[in-house]
C-alpha cells in the first residue's frame, strides 16, 4: 500500500498536464469528487491543486510542451535530486527536466527511460507530498506498461532500489511484477508493471508508460461518471482475483488512468 511516508523510491506526488485546465478540472471533480484550487488569477486557470476531503491529492497544470500527450506525471521521493539524475543517466535514461528548486517546497527532475517512459523525482523541502492516499479519491497504485519488462526492472531497480516479486496473471495472459521501495515489506507494494506488445502501447507509438491507479468507492459508478462526462473506457470494469474491480479509462484529452475498487482482506 502506498502511504505519506514517503519512504525513498515511493511515490509521492502526481500532476496532470491537460491542454484544457477548466475543462480537466470539472472532469476529474466529477468522477472523483475532486475539489480544485487555482494558484493562478483570472479566468485561465493555468494550474492549481486537486483536494478530497480538504487534503491535496494531486496537481493539474496547462499542457505547454509542443507535441506532448495529455498525461499524468508520476514522481517518486528521493533523497537527492542530483544524484538520482547521474544514476539515471548512468543507466541510460535521459534528463527532460534537470533538477531545478521550487522555491522552498523541494527539488524536482524529470526523465525518460530507457525506451521513452516518462517519470519525475521530488526530493522534499517543506512539501514532502500529496496528502492524501489509498483512500477513496486519492491514488492507490502506480503502473507501468512496457515493451520490455526486464529492461525496466534493471533500470527502475538501479535507479530506486527497488525490489520486484513476480505473479502470474489469471488465463496465462502475462506476468505482472509488483514493486516495492527498498528495504521495506511486502505490504508497502506501491505499484506493478507489466510487458505488452508495442502494438499495445498505442497512446504514445510504442513507448513505455507510467499511470496512476485511483481507489474509488464504486468502479462501476465511477465508469459511468467517466462516460457521461466525455471520457472513454478502455478495458473494464472486471474483477480482479485478490485485486478488485477495475477499469482503465481515458479523460477527454486521452490521459489514461484506472479506476479500483479494492478487495479487502
Amino acid at each position: 500500500m502506498i502511504s505519506t511516508d514517503f519512504a525513498p523510491g515511493s511515490p509521492c506526488w502526481l500532476d496532470l498536464g491537460a491542454p484544457d485546465v477548466p475543462a480537466a478540472a470539472a472532469f476529474y471533480g466529477a468522477v472523483l469528487g475532486w475539489e480544485y484550487q487555482s494558484m493562478g488569477e483570472g479566468e485561465d486557470m493555468e494550474g492549481g491543486m486537486f483536494r478530497k476531503d480538504g487534503k491535496i491529492v494531486a496537481g493539474l497544470g496547462k499542457l505547454t510542451e509542443e507535441g506532448a500527450r495529455s498525461a499524468w506525471m508520476i514522481y517518486y521521493s528521493v533523497t537527492d535530486a542530483d544524484a538520482t539524475t547521474q544514476v539515471v543517466e548512468r543507466a541510460g535514461g535521459t534528463v527532460r527536466v534537470a533538477p531545478m528548486d521550487l522555491d522552498d517546497w523541494g527539488r524536482m527532475a524529470q526523465y525518460s527511460d530507457p525506451l521513452g517512459g516518462q517519470f519525475a523525482v521530488w526530493q522534499p523541502g517543506t512539501d514532502k507530498g500529496v496528502e492524501l492516499v489509498d483512500q477513496p479519491g486519492s491514488l492507490s497504485w502506480t503502473e507501468l506498461f512496457t515493451s520490455d519488462a526486464a529492461a525496466a526492472k534493471e533500470f527502475y531497480g538501479g535507479v530506486f532500489g527497488w525490489q520486484f516479486s513476480d505473479m502470474q496473471l489469471p488465463g496465462g495472459v502475462g506476468t505482472y511484477s509488483l514493486i516495492t521501495p527498498a528495504g521495506l515489506p511486502e505490504d508497502r507494494m506501491q505499484g506493478g508493471l507489466m510487458q505488452v506488445p508495442a502494438e499495445r502501447l498505442g497512446l504514445t507509438h510504442g513507448r513505455p508508460y507510467w499511470h496512476p491507479v485511483f481507489h474509488v468507492a464504486d468502479c462501476d459508478t465511477a465508469v459511468a461518471k467517466v462516460t457521461e462526462n466525455g471520457g472513454s473506457v478502455q478495458m473494464g470494469p472486471e474483477d480482479m482475483e485478490g485485486v478488485g474491480r477495475m477499469a482503465i479509462c481515458l479523460d477527454p484529452s486521452n490521459a489514461d488512468f484506472v479506476v479500483l475498487t479494492p478487495t479487502r482482506s
